[in-house]
């Protein structure tokens, strides 16, 4: 009679074993190969520079956490269609219910127009205000560094909000939540003083 081994794997065993997986599957899909733009560390705030692009929307009527999946959907057949490279990160609007993709600029000759669910977005050079952090894509990790960044922007006597604070993520669904990094940005434009 054989005995059977078996192999217990402790805690860090387990969290390093499901890491090393979570890389290693091939998803059969092309993988993000560019960044628009540098992220912001995590726990950090900056002031940059978004460079302008083409960027693909998909929007809903609902908030963004209420409508992820629907807007992710016709914004990965558009890129998969087209055999466009998917680029980091990706925006959403949470309170308009809107998600875009970032096209690399050598991929921008395959963006053939809108079609009944995406728009193709020509967006200018932003000036942004932002915040880094690690963890879950949820509504409140977006709340909660939403406040901070707007608490830290209120302190800077150089800078205003021009907009709506909005989302950016950096990965992609398979990726574990601890390794999962996001920034919550919002426009800023100069403060004018009067003498």
């Amino acid at each position: 009679m054989r005995s059977r081994r078996i192999i217990r794997l402790g805690l860090p065993s387990f969290l390093l074993l499901v890491i090393l997986a979570s890389v290693a599957i091939p998803f059969g899909v092309t993988l993000a190969v560019e960044k628009a733009f540098p992220q912001t560390a995590v726990g950090q705030f900056e002031i940059k520079v978004l460079p302008p692009g083409v960027l693909l929307e998909s929007a809903s009527e609902q908030s963004y956490f209420s409508s992820s999946n629907r807007l992710f959907r016709p914004l990965f057949r558009y890129i998969s269609d087209r055999d466009i490279a998917m680029t980091t990160p990706v925006e959403a609007r949470v309170e308009s219910g809107r998600m875009y993709f970032w096209v690399a600029a050598d991929e921008v000759h395959k963006v053939d127009g809108d079609t009944q669910s995406v728009q193709v977005i020509q967006m200018p050079e932003r000036t942004v205000a932002a915040i880094g952090g690690r963890g879950a894509y949820t509504e409140q990790n977006f709340n909660r560094s939403r406040d901070q960044l707007l608490t830290w922007l209120a302190q800077q006597e150089q800078w205003q909000a021009s907009g709506e604070p909005f989302a950016v993520y950096w990965n992609g669904p398979f990726t574990l939540p601890l390794l999962k990094r996001y920034e919550v940005q919002v426009v800023v434009a100069p403060v004018i003083r009067l003498p």
